[in-house]
């Protein structure tokens, strides 16, 4: 442990850390009675990577001998609320270390209790980034113990503190792993009522509703096919709120919209939702929102060019009888000044690969069965085709698609 010392550099610090974190993890280090110590000085390091070296060192060697470590460190996470993240990073290494094996799953499901108790405390923490270890460390121990686990859980939804109920829903997040668990049948149970969260009054509530939904969908979306009827219309909703407000920075004010966010998760979770869940789905409302999303900012805009295209594939008809919808967006994406698309001196690049994304979406669209005799496809391809930039990237997309397909080569 001489490599911990603070005299050291900060490189030596890192590797001796990470090495002892390595070792404690399958071998008892308890006879260096001063190694937690030593470890936890490497808190007070100025250097980032190394207190999150120290973090995971001190889980890891606790590891080795849980009766002993474990104590002291819930200890510390009370007494010691400047070193919280810290120390509750390390419960999520003894965690996440000791559930990839039946042998150290069954010594540590006999600290559940006390560890669940101790994270329960912490679920309201102003300190965002706790709050995300906490909710990781509730879900992989309901992932342990999900009989008992997952109703107590339950019984935080209606938390009168927001802080608990978006942790409570994150927790969600990491029982959905993209394996078969022995969770599953309850999660099918009680997902929905999870789920309700998408129309807490909270909007950081809503967001991490959301950001579970997605995950859900992607990995397991057999859990929430029998509640669609529920999630879509509180899905659809996120699309179109927005809570504008101006900034003032010195002597400029800059436009912000706190609802920004939610809109992103809420477009992701359509994406994701399109893409697994479609059985589910009344294509015509969905693409009413993908019409709202056409309009929005650029990450918007390029999530619902992709469904589009999506849509394209599944049900072309549908898009062509929203066609008009659809193609005036994009004739204003392609008519939009640089300015326009990215205020704030944002980067030239992020605006002409919207028209690059929205171009592809126009060339997916020209491989729909007869849409050469659609009146407002063969109207919106000559306008944009008139102006030379355009017309120039069209020709570029199209020769990256190597379509064939296409009936606008010319």
């Amino acid at each position: 442990s001489s490599g911990i010392n603070a005299e050291t550099t900060d490189s030596v610090r890192l590797f001796a850390l990470l090495t002892i974190g390595g070792i404690g993890k399958h071998r008892d280090l308890s006879e260096r009675q001063e190694l937690q110590s030593v470890i936890m000085g490497s808190f007070n390091s100025t250097a980032e990577d190394v207190k999150s070296a120290a973090s995971y060192a001190l889980g890891n060697v606790c590891v080795g001998n849980l009766n002993l470590y474990l104590p002291s460190i819930i200890t510390e996470i009370q007494d010691n609320p400047k070193r919280q993240y810290l120390l509750l990073n390390s419960l999520k290494e003894i965690i996440t270390s000791m559930s990839d094996r039946e042998e150290s799953v069954s010594v540590l499901k006999n600290y559940v209790p006390e560890m669940w108790n101790v994270l329960l405390r912490y679920m309201q923490v102003s300190e965002e980034g706790s709050r995300k270890i906490v909710a990781a460390c509730l879900g992989k121990l309901m992932l342990i113990d999900h009989g008992t686990l997952l109703p107590k859980l339950l019984e935080y939804t209606t938390s009168d503190q927001p802080f608990v109920r978006s942790t409570v829903v994150t927790a969600i997040k990491y029982t959905v792993t993209d394996t078969p668990q022995p969770i599953d049948p309850l999660l099918r149970q009680f997902l929905g009522q999870f789920l309700s969260l998408l129309k807490d009054e909270d909007l950081n509530v809503r967001r991490m509703a959301l950001v579970t939904l997605n995950c859900t969908a992607h990995n397991k979306p057999a859990l929430i096919r029998d509640h669609m009827d529920e999630i879509l219309p509180n899905l659809y909703k996120e699309t179109t709120i927005k809570l504008k407000r101006e900034v003032e920075m010195g002597p400029f004010k800059y436009p912000v919209d706190d609802a920004l966010d939610n809109r992103k998760a809420a477009f992701e979770c359509m994406y994701t939702v399109l893409q697994n869940c479609i059985d589910r789905v009344n294509i015509f409302q969905f693409l009413d929102h993908v019409e709202i999303g056409l309009k929005d900012v650029p990450d918007i805009k390029m999530l619902t060019y992709l469904m589009v295209l999506r849509l394209i594939q599944i049900n072309p008809n549908a898009v062509v009888l929203k066609l008009d919808n659809i193609l005036e967006p994009l004739r204003d994406t392609f008519n939009s000044k640089l300015k326009d698309i990215c205020p704030i001196g944002q980067e030239v690049e992020k605006a002409n690969e919207l028209k690059r994304s929205a171009m592809r979406t126009v060339i997916g669209m020209g491989k729909i069965p007869e849409i050469e005799k659609h009146p407002s496809f063969i109207e919106f391809m000559k306008k944009i085709r008139f102006y030379k930039e355009i017309d120039n990237l069209f020709k570029q997309e199209l020769q990256a698609s190597d379509s064939e397909e296409m009936v606008w080569e010319n």
